[in-house]
């Protein structure tokens, strides 16, 4: 018997071939793959150390029912318990998506693998196999990595991804309370997706989002000429961020106000060029960069009044 990171474990009754119990296999402690396994159970949720009998046999969750005897689609576990990449699963779920989702978040919150792991109760190795592989984790292991990342199950999976945020219900006592400016520079963190609200040349309004860096207290964006959002250019303009938490009801606004300008001296068009987190998601040639340095920041936060 041989398994890999993710399969399960199924134990099934001899005499009617029905299964009695299964789990998802979250632990190695032998590199060949051979028991015995830690065990995530399905009906508790405990991890246990497993010694396998006659009457369990491991399914390779990817490829097919449980007893097949078709090529493992999970990585090796090399000699330095890291997932190697000889196995390529398949990819028409294209559960990647989870782990990379699960893997910035974990960054946002400044955890390590090691420390994210342990507060999820999972191996370590199993955590960089769902971040580095695609992967189709069971449903406790993705509540308790929500858990641990403070987001949701809904949120990793991806799902929603089409509909306005603030979907839930209203917390039953909430409390509004304004947000001083530093924490409001906190908030703005160093870069991001923000919205900039100006008025286009033929007078009308516009909110549109664009990708912002924070260097020095100055907020700037890459646009190119003659876009919307160009329009800030020369003007008082609000640039917002905020996020909310649907599974919580809870969340944060930041706005700024302040005039847009600009940036035309080569070396500052230079450092924020190499400051920058990532190039604009929209694309095409967005070379002009604007900056706003704010004159005044505020911000609001709805959280339980009853915390």
């Amino acid at each position: 018997m041989r398994a890999h990171l993710g399969d399960q474990l199924v134990i099934e009754s001899p005499a009617t071939s029905a299964a009695r119990r299964d789990g998802e296999i979250v632990g190695l402690h032998h590199e060949d793959g051979t028991p015995p396994y830690d065990v995530r159970w399905s009906d508790t949720d405990e991890v246990t150390l497993v010694f396998p009998g006659p009457d369990a046999h491991i399914h390779h969750v990817e490829h097919g029912p449980p007893g097949t005897a078709s090529r493992p689609s999970h990585p090796e576990v090399g000699q330095e318990g890291t997932a190697s990449m000889t196995a390529k699963p398949a990819r028409s779920l294209n559960p990647g998506d989870i782990g990379r989702r699960v893997a910035v978040e974990r960054r946002r919150l400044g955890l390590s693998r090691e420390e994210a792991a342990r507060r999820a109760q999972m191996s370590q190795d199993y955590l960089a196999y769902l971040e580095e592989q695609p992967a189709d984790p069971t449903l406790p292991t993705l509540i308790r990595l929500a858990d641990t990342l403070g987001t949701t199950v809904t949120a990793l999976r991806g799902a929603g991804i089409d509909l306005p945020p603030g979907q839930g219900h209203a917390l039953l006592h909430p409390e509004l309370r304004d947000l001083e400016p530093e924490e409001c520079r906190t908030l703005l963190s160093t870069h991001g997706v923000g919205r900039i609200a100006v008025r286009t040349s033929d007078g009308r309004p516009a909110v549109v989002p664009v990708n912002y860096e924070v260097v020095e207290d100055t907020i700037a964006f890459r646009t190119a000429a003659g876009s919307v959002p160009a329009a800030a250019v020369g003007t008082e303009v609000a640039f917002e961020v905020d996020h909310v938490d649907d599974a919580m009801s809870q969340g944060w606004s930041v706005l700024a106000v302040g005039t847009a300008q600009v940036v035309t001296e080569r070396d500052a068009v230079n450092r924020l060029a190499q400051r920058a987190h990532t190039t604009p998601w929209a694309g095409s040639d967005r070379e002009m960069w604007v900056s706003i340095r704010p004159s005044s920041l505020t911000g609001r936060r709805i959280t339980s009044a009853d915390r």
